[in-house]
């Protein structure tokens, strides 16, 4: 199974699915984890050029068409084959995050990067997809909180960028409800570590 775990800046994602991985490997699931940008050595090297602070002058279109590179070696390298190995890969981050930063906090609306994005996935859907839903507002005061967490060109953007980023993913889940689970990321740690748990359990029992 492919599960994804979307969210906006300081959601808390990266957290709990490493805990709720270590919560299904006690019970026997061979568990990956991996990211977007990145999850492999040359999405790794995509995912520099494209977080780096110094590169402000990214046009969007550029910027879009880099994650949809980064996430086709991401596939082609990791995710597929693992997957059909039997293990439940676990992704911080997929196509939605494209959907929801460049078509709508960029802009360049959800139907164009989506089609893009077919094109470098060939129309490959994850299993499921958690939404960690968190005010901006809280979700920055959480990373400037954590002095170990990394500062991206992303974090940077004005407080308008991160409410649109938040409102498309929402459009987004309304628009494929059958693949997405919406959690509340501002309940404290361990109830969403409980919630998303929850929701990964009932998908495979669902697949079964």
């Amino acid at each position: 199974m492919f599960v994804t775990i979307e969210g906006p800046e300081g959601s808390g994602k990266s957290s709990v699915t490493k805990e709720v991985a270590a919560r299904l490997e006690k019970e026997g699931f061979e568990v990956v984890l991996t990211r977007e940008p990145g999850g492999t050595p040359i999405a790794e090297q995509i995912r520099n050029v494209i977080l780096d602070k110094e590169n402000t002058k990214m046009d969007p279109v550029t910027e879009a068409l880099l994650y949809a590179a980064s996430r086709r070696q991401h596939l082609v390298e990791k995710v597929w084959p693992l997957t059909k190995e039997g293990k439940i890969v676990i992704s911080d981050r997929f196509i939605d995050s494209s959907l929801a930063y460049q078509g709508g906090a960029r802009n360049l609306g959800i139907d164009y990067i989506l089609e893009l994005n077919h094109f470098a996935t060939e129309g490959y859907f994850p299993d499921l997809t958690l939404l960690f839903d968190i005010e901006p507002e809280l979700g920055l005061k959480r990373i400037a909180a954590n002095k170990g967490r990394e500062v991206n060109r992303l974090d940077l953007e004005k407080i308008e960028f991160h409410h649109q980023v938040r409102q498309t993913f929402l459009d987004i889940a309304h628009r494929f409800p059958d693949r997405f689970v919406i959690l509340d990321a501002s309940k404290s740690f361990e109830e969403v570590i409980e919630d998303a748990y929850h929701a990964i359990k009932d998908r495979l029992a669902s697949c079964k």
